[in-house]
């Protein structure tokens, strides 16, 4: 496939890999006391240098807490300055009326906060941390009152999936733009609950909850994330109602019109400088402490493997929904140990399977 098709659009970025919290999911096992082998200040700039050599996305200044670098400010008015749309992804506990006038000052266009939970009780167990419900809340307040505005990044399991509806009504009541309903893809700390992970048939009820609340939904926008195959329910919902589904577009979201898009439109670089597909997929296609990111993002087998989607294998391979869901490829490398297998957390049984199914006299029922 040509080059042109593929250009990075959204990189998180691991500033630090050190955080205050020690959350259930965390992708990278972070806390306090996590190795730590941050870019200096000079190899940040050195890397926003490296991106927009070729490429102008939105980079999210991620973490661990990325509110824990001393010099993060000064590494996002850096990008600013580069033509760069900067973004941070923090757990709010360290939000001050200080920190947002530097986020202002440094050209930050928007911050993500995350909130697992519509009660204390809830998203303080998912965080093992007492007041960090309070923390997220006071930041969304500090937020508001300074003119920032916020995305909340949702993280679900078994243990809070039935309060998916309460939390998406508090992000919307603490003044969020946008609600994100990430589906957990077990990986770093998320391994020791893979038992928690919410089974396919209730990820199908949510992913419709999802559709008929969306549709509804006119204050806040919306998008299920690490949930591909929300773009298959999409299709399938408007062809059942007789009618296409107008999606609104989020500035700064990772997509909006397909499902996984890890290696095509996104990547992720962690604070080794290790690059990776997607925050949750660890395996490495390169480093740009050694390499140039370009020539990672073009050159990598990695990256060119997930781009030739003909090589998929399993249900993804055959389903007729490949080009908008793709399945998601950390999940089918967590849980199946090979990222082109099917998406093991999809219920659906594309055509092409039942077909060749009957031929050889099985039922095709719903995995």
């Amino acid at each position: 496939m040509a080059k042109e098709e593929f250009i990075p659009k959204w990189i998180a970025w691991e500033v630090t890999g050190r955080c205050n919290l020690s959350c259930i999911h965390c992708r990278a096992s972070s806390s306090l006391v996590s190795h730590d082998t941050d870019f200096t200040t000079e190899e940040a700039k050195k890397l926003i240098d490296d991106i927009t050599s070729f490429c102008s996305p939105v980079l999210v200044l991620s973490g661990g807490e990325p509110l824990l670098r001393k010099d993060l400010f000064e590494i996002a008015k850096y990008g600013t300055e580069k033509g760069l749309r900067m973004c941070i992804a923090t757990n709010g506990t360290l939000v001050t009326d200080e920190v947002c006038a530097k986020m202002k000052e440094s050209g930050i266009k928007i911050v993500s906060l995350s909130l697992d939970g519509s009660t204390a009780a809830i998203h303080d167990d998912f965080r093992r941390q007492p007041g960090a419900f309070e923390g997220t809340l006071r930041a969304a307040e500090t937020f508001r009152r300074n003119g920032i505005q916020f995305i909340v990044n949702s993280s679900f399991a078994k243990r809070n999936q039935q309060d998916i509806p309460n939390v998406y009504r508090l992000a919307k009541e603490i003044g969020a733009h946008a609600w994100y309903m990430f589906m957990i893809v077990p990986t770093g700390r998320g391994q020791e609950i893979m038992d928690e992970l919410i089974s396919k048939e209730d990820y199908e009820e949510i992913l419709e909850w999802h559709y008929r609340m969306e549709k509804q939904e006119t204050d806040m926008l919306v998008r299920p994330t690490c949930a591909p195959h929300y773009y298959r329910v999409v299709l399938q919902k408007a062809k059942e109602e007789g009618h296409k589904f107008q999606r609104r577009s989020l500035t700064f979201s990772t997509g909006g019109s397909k499902g996984c898009i890890c290696a095509q439109t996104i990547a992720f670089i962690d604070s080794k400088g290790n690059v990776q597909p997607c925050s949750y997929f660890p395996v490495v296609a390169g480093n740009v402490k050694k390499q140039p990111f370009k020539e990672i993002w073009y050159h990598s087998e990695l990256f060119e493997s997930l781009r030739a989607f003909e090589k998929y294998k399993g249900r993804c391979g055959e389903c007729e929904y490949l080009n908008v869901c793709g399945g998601c490829r950390a999940r089918a490398d967590a849980v199946l140990e090979d990222y082109l297998e099917e998406e093991p957390f999809c219920s659906y049984v594309p055509l092409k399977t039942r077909k060749r199914l009957a031929e050889v006299g099985k039922p095709a029922e719903n995995k």
